[in-house]
């Protein structure tokens, strides 16, 4: 899996539109953001149902009419 990284050119772009500070902590952010997605995607289980969902039975409604 490729990793992502906020480009110098981004970082930069934060920079000149917000100041300094708050552009670095922006990207910051996103840089954080980005591993914790890759992060996710490789740790991520596919979950498989065991027991079809038509098979599981259903609560039974007090107030429907008896059959």
């Amino acid at each position: 899996m490729a990793t992502h990284e906020l480009s110098y050119r981004s970082r930069k772009a934060l920079s000149v539109h917000l100041g300094d500070a708050a552009g670095s902590e922006l990207g910051n952010l996103l840089q954080e953001l980005l591993e914790r997605v890759e992060q996710l995607e490789r740790t991520k289980v596919d979950v498989t149902p065991i027991v079809p969902l038509d098979l599981v039975p259903t609560p039974i409604d007090a107030n429907a009419p008896a059959e």
